[in-house]
């Protein structure tokens, strides 16, 4: 009976299907496939001998890694740069998406989101160059600093400032695209809900947090769970555009260090290691999140 089912479904959706085919190509040929390689982590992987000839170490990849003198460090980073990016960096798309939802004057509100949308569209490596003029000796973060008495220096190369100029501008990038959701979910809000508010005597106040942050707590809960199950994914490229030696100490993440020493140092079974332990971990921490958000809110994503 379910066979027949699917295959009336088949033939009734058929242009669905076909379209949905180039999309399922796509993640079996370039997501899934490619998951075979992991196996290299339990080995001593050798390009002449290929995956499948060289010898198996089982678990000494990971060892090696848990026992280095940099797994600390790196795990420290990592979970810090991406809880300061959780703490500071979720909240301020859903801000802006609310002070832009409450602008009234329709060319002003376009013009705001414009702004605040292009950074997103800028290369990294542009933006990773904006960074390092703006935060030199002669750049005007600098110029600030000395216009209020302070003293200048290279910001960017003092490791105590790595992670508050990474976020920082981590935000900035991201806040006007990352509320475009917000919006969106803001715009489906029944305009009734806030007629009655005003009746009861409600000011804006009021029913931004009694009628819309409610309306958008179901988006605002998965998006959630979706930037928890990727908290240990900081992104090496900007990493590695910014960091130098002198900040290693504090701007080292997973993703930076499997890049040096799986393209620098050509140890390819050790980083392969380190990225799977990092999958893992990504994976319990979305499906914990999600089956907590499931026993408290009721939102959930499967």
């Amino acid at each position: 009976m379910m066979i027949r089912r699917l295959k009336d479904d088949l033939v009734k959706n058929k242009a669905i299907y076909i379209m949905l085919l180039p999309v399922v190509a796509y993640y079996i040929i370039f997501k899934y496939a490619p998951m075979s390689g992991a196996v290299i982590a339990f080995k001593d992987f050798s390009p002449g001998k290929g995956i499948w000839h060289s010898p198996w170490v089982g678990l000494d990849n990971f060892k090696d890694f848990f026992e280095s003198y940099y797994f600390w460090r790196i795990i420290r980073n990592t979970l810090l740069i991406s809880f300061y990016d959780l703490v500071f960096g979720f909240p301020a798309p859903i801000i802006l998406a609310l002070l832009i939802n409450e602008v009234r004057l329709a060319t002003f509100k376009r013009f705001v989101q414009t702004v605040s949308y292009l950074p997103h569209f800028i290369s990294t490596v542009v933006i990773c160059g904006f960074i390092v003029e703006f935060t030199s000796t002669g750049g005007i973060i600098n110029s600030i600093i000395s216009f209020f008495g302070g003293t200048r220096s290279a910001l960017l190369g003092d490791a105590g400032n790595f992670r508050t100029i990474y976020v920082s501008s981590q935000i900035w990038q991201e806040i006007g695209w990352s509320s475009i959701i917000y919006l969106a979910a803001l715009s489906g809000i029944n305009p009734e809900l806030y007629e009655a508010a005003k009746i009861d005597g409600a000011g804006r106040w009021k029913q931004t947090l009694n009628v819309t942050l409610p309306g958008i707590t179901s988006i605002i809960v998965i998006l959630l769970i979706l930037k928890t199950g990727s908290l240990l994914d900081v992104g090496f490229e900007k990493i590695i555009l910014l960091y130098s030696p002198m900040t290693y100490e504090t701007a080292d993440v997973i993703s930076s260090f499997v890049y040096r020493m799986g393209i620098g140092a050509n140890d390819y079974s050790f980083t392969t290691a380190v990225g799977l332990f990092q999958s893992i971990i990504n994976f319990v921490l979305l499906f914990s999140a999600n089956s907590l958000s499931r026993r408290l809110s009721g939102n959930k994503i499967w």
